[in-house]
């Protein structure tokens, strides 16, 4: 009976709230948010709730702004209480004066943004919330705290244990399909038969993640390549007139490419726990697959070249690879991070640098983010906790022989020094 009574609950809920008519509400935005965080019944809440997410989403940007401003401002921690509720918790650490202290520094409009998504498909527009405050705001400090706010939240509403991860395939949802072409941000779907090449061969595997309140939107996705060996070129990876071969002659599982796919969730990491999980269920699936690595660019490449004024065009393969290999091992930011940003994900989930190949990404994009040079982070699933404590504690890249013989030979040469006055990025 408690389980009928819950769907039943949810039913009238879903119809309630998405299908009933909205009655009109001559309330202010600011006094709908002040009416929602001081709402004590649960149904009129959401109400509340649900007039306010419409309304914004109607809003212009200009009005958008000023929703975030209001939030930013008139819904912010006070720091006098926030001072005196911490004296109390020292002078007396009780039960009550802890709880008076975390009330004071958690802002309401966390528990607004809490009430807010007690709707019924509030999630994603939640998430889309944030993508016009980092679009809008991204540059007013005034935001920052808001925007530290949802991802504070999206932390823990976006957590591993809430994930599901789901092949991505020919048979796929036709519009969960349109969205794999749209949201690819590394190698362009050019259109349905270039998706269908990356999908349908059995050497071909592409796997998502999502979660149960967007089940339609995927979060991130990655596109693997089931391989001989280890590939130097994307061109040969997705060329049209390539031999497949069957998923039991693979010995290698190449991750070349990786798109996330919700711009509202920046800074909410999937990367790390879907390569693991993708090359745990691989290795169940095919226990052939001895081999786990990436073919990834490297997209600060041609920049940091220009700014150490170090001619490029016109070097051959052989120099490529040597500015390609230095840059990855020795160019760092201030904090000691490598200034790649590829890198810093790959090195930061345990991943070694394995090896670098010019002309691998003949694209425009290629050419002009990384001189068409491309590299191989290799994920030896014995080892990546190991390098990745290293690199987390000492900064430490784990590299092969030739990757760092490479680095010694342009450091030999003066090829470019290390960048440690770069700005963080």
């Amino acid at each position: 009976m408690t389980i009928l009574g819950d769907l039943l609950s949810t039913i009238f809920e879903r119809r309630y709230l998405t299908l009933a008519p909205d009655r009109h509400d001559s309330r202010s935005m600011e006094e709908l948010i002040t009416a929602l965080v001081s709402a004590t019944g649960e149904i009129s809440g959401r109400s509340i709730a649900k007039h306010i997410l419409k309304r914004f989403q109607d809003m212009d940007d200009d009005g958008k702004l000023a929703f975030f401003h209001h939030l930013a401002g008139d819904m912010n921690i006070d720091p006098e209480t926030v001072r005196a509720t911490l004296d109390a918790y020292e002078t007396d650490p009780s039960k009550q004066t802890y709880r008076a202290f975390m009330a004071a520094v958690e802002p309401d409009r966390q528990e607004l943004i809490r009430r807010l998504n007690q709707i019924p498909g509030a999630t994603q527009t939640l998430v889309r919330m944030r993508s016009d405050l980092l679009r809008l705001g991204g540059s007013d400090h005034e935001l920052q705290a808001l925007d530290q706010d949802f991802r504070h939240l999206f932390v823990s509403w976006f957590n591993r244990g809430f994930l599901v991860l789901r092949p991505i395939n020919w048979e796929s949802p036709a519009h969960i399909l349109e969205k794999i072409i749209a949201y690819e941000a590394v190698h362009e779907i050019a259109n349905w038969d270039d998706l269908r090449r990356r999908l349908v061969p059995d050497d071909r595997r592409c796997f998502a993640f999502f979660h149960p309140a967007m089940p339609d939107e995927p979060l991130i996705f990655v596109e693997v390549a089931l391989t001989a060996g280890i590939p130097g070129s994307v061109q040969d990876l997705l060329a049209e007139d390539r031999e497949p071969i069957t998923a039991e002659k693979a010995k290698t599982a190449v991750f070349y490419s990786i798109s996330n796919c919700q711009s509202g969730l920046a800074g909410i990491s999937f990367g790390n726990s879907l390569i693991k999980q993708v090359a745990a269920d691989l290795s169940t699936e095919l226990p052939g697959l001895k081999t786990f690595v990436t073919l990834s660019p490297i997209p600060g490449l041609t920049k940091w070249l220009n700014s150490e004024n170090i001619p490029y065009e016109d070097t051959d393969a052989k120099q490529i690879r040597t500015l390609a290999a230095h840059y990855l091992m020795s160019a760092k930011r201030k904090d000691g991070q490598p200034l790649d940003p590829v890198a810093r994900f790959h090195l930061g989930n345990g991943a070694q640098i394995h090896a670098v190949h010019a002309e691998a990404d003949l694209s425009d994009k290629g050419q002009a983010q990384s001189a068409g040079a491309m590299v191989n982070y290799l994920y030896d699933l014995n080892k990546v906790s190991q390098n990745h404590e290293r690199f987390a504690t000492t900064m430490e890249i784990a590299a092969s022989s030739e990757i760092r013989s490479l680095d010694a030979a342009a450091q030999k040469q003066d090829l470019g020094r290390q960048v440690n006055e770069q700005p963080a990025l």
